[in-house]
């Protein structure tokens, strides 16, 4: 219980996809304007990671890695798809967004219209595949931490576009230079925040 919980407190702080490796970049610029829609996205982020990265764990331990298709029999203890993994994770990660297109816009349409086209633009947000990549690498041992993981990084890349978007809806009354007005200034504000983030990097977990 323990691995799990240091697994979400760092993928949230220590590993945030935004500003520890700059993933989700597009979405994180674009729909960042107002606090609203930020969290809107970030909310939909969390629900697609938290459903995709388990998923692809299971896919990834019981039929694309190396032997993982023992359980068929021993004939199949040689098969190795894990050439597969990029075509089969987009494939999962495409059908969760389909069905969160599908909620948002069923349940809270001014949203689904704010978000615009970037909604269905989750499907090749590389947070996501990301998400599912890195999972691959770290070799959880469990499907627990693999979804610890995938929640965690959710909740950090929603607390990262919320934090600039609040700070841009601040920024909109304040005397910016002309050069460095909408992305140029969010891009130093980006940088100064991965900074700070970096202060998480003392956590002993």
């Amino acid at each position: 219980m323990q691995e799990i919980f240091n697994i979400f407190v760092k993928s949230i702080f220590i590993d945030n996809m935004i500003f520890a490796y700059f993933l989700g970049m597009c979405s994180y610029l674009a729909v960042s304007k107002t606090v609203k829609t930020s969290m809107g996205l970030g909310i939909a982020v969390i629900f697609v990671l938290a459903i995709t990265v388990p998923v692809d764990y299971l896919l990834n331990q019981y039929v694309l890695s190396a032997g993982a298709l023992s359980w068929l029999g021993p004939d199949f203890a040689d098969v190795d798809l894990s050439f597969l993994s990029f075509i089969m994770f987009i494939a999962i990660i495409a059908s969760m967004v389909q069905l969160v297109e599908m909620i948002v816009e069923k349940f809270t349409p001014a949203l689904y219209n704010s978000l615009g086209i970037f909604l269905p633009l989750i499907a090749v947000n590389c947070a996501i595949l990301g998400g599912s990549l890195f999972m691959q690498e770290r070799e959880y041992q469990s499907i627990a931490q693999a979804t610890s993981f995938g929640l965690g990084s959710g909740v950090g890349w929603l607390l990262a576009i919320v934090g600039i978007a609040a700070i841009r809806e601040k920024i909109r009354y304040s005397n910016v230079p002309a050069p460095l007005r909408g992305l140029g200034i969010t891009f130093i504000i980006t940088g100064l925040m991965g900074i700070a983030f970096m202060s998480f990097l003392g956590i002993k977990l």
